[in-house]
């Protein structure tokens, strides 16, 4: 295992919901068994009404589109190749014998598939192995080869995070000689991703999915909901890893 990776995936779970917001309430707490009454109740108060909003489906769907850019029309003349990221791995799956993608990562494959069916550009995948085990990339190839009849041309199994997405994708591409892509990864990532790619040389054209709502307008989606929280972590992360990219660029 990575111990960088690690690290850095340890803060993010004491910044991100829900255990930030466990953590706030339980702070509270303590400070009310130490009769600083004020403060323990500012504190739980907080945690709990985080954790309402965060839960709630209108509130997910808020703050993940305020990380997508418009979707593009794409017509297979923007770029030279498809570049597919990586977004984990699910181990030793029983039903399948090993390793498959998460659920992430497979919609990222099947839009990338997608793409390649009808643009008829090559394929590189990316992604590492920061827990051990098989590489996210090797994983990736073997689903687009037997569940969508695509062979990768380029399979990049080093990259631990987006930033060695990049770089290494970058520099497989250039030994190919190429350098328009076609960047495939979820609409709230791209804020995160384009950049650092544009950073590493290449011409990016966004080529994002997930582009679906959530919410559709009912009185359900102001009930708190754990679909929401885990979307709204997932909004909360990438605005972290937005603003975290920029200090480092």
């Amino acid at each position: 295992m990575s111990i960088p990776w690690l690290a850095t995936n340890l803060l993010a779970g004491f910044l991100l919901p829900p255990l930030s917001l466990i953590l706030l309430i339980g702070t509270g707490l303590i400070l009310l068994f130490w009769r600083h009454q004020t403060a323990g109740r500012l504190l739980i108060g907080l945690g709990l009404a985080g954790l309402w909003l965060l839960s709630l489906p209108v509130v997910a769907d808020l703050l993940l589109d305020s990380l997508k850019p418009p979707a593009l029309d794409l017509n297979g003349k923007e770029a030279d190749a498809i570049v597919i990221l990586g977004a984990g791995r699910q181990r030793n799956a029983a039903e399948y014998g090993g390793d498959v993608p998460s659920r992430f990562t497979l919609e990222r494959l099947r839009y990338g598939a997608r793409l390649a069916h009808r643009f008829r550009k090559p394929v590189l995948v990316t992604g590492g192995a920061p827990e051990g085990g098989q590489a996210e990339a090797r994983v990736m190839a073997e689903v687009l080869s037997s569940d969508y009849g695509i062979k990768a041309r380029w399979v990049e199994d080093r990259a631990l995070n987006t930033r060695d997405n990049a770089r290494y994708a970058a520099d497989t591409l250039a030994q190919a000689h190429i350098r328009r892509i076609y960047l495939v990864t979820h609409a709230w990532h791209l804020a995160r991703a384009v950049p650092v790619f544009q950073a590493a040389g290449l011409q990016v054209v966004p080529a994002g999915t997930g582009y679906a709502h959530i919410t559709d307008g009912t009185p359900l989606d102001y009930m708190p909901h754990a679909r929401a929280l885990l979307e709204s972590e997932v909004a909360i992360h990438e605005w972290i890893g937005v603003y975290w990219y920029k200090l480092l660029s």
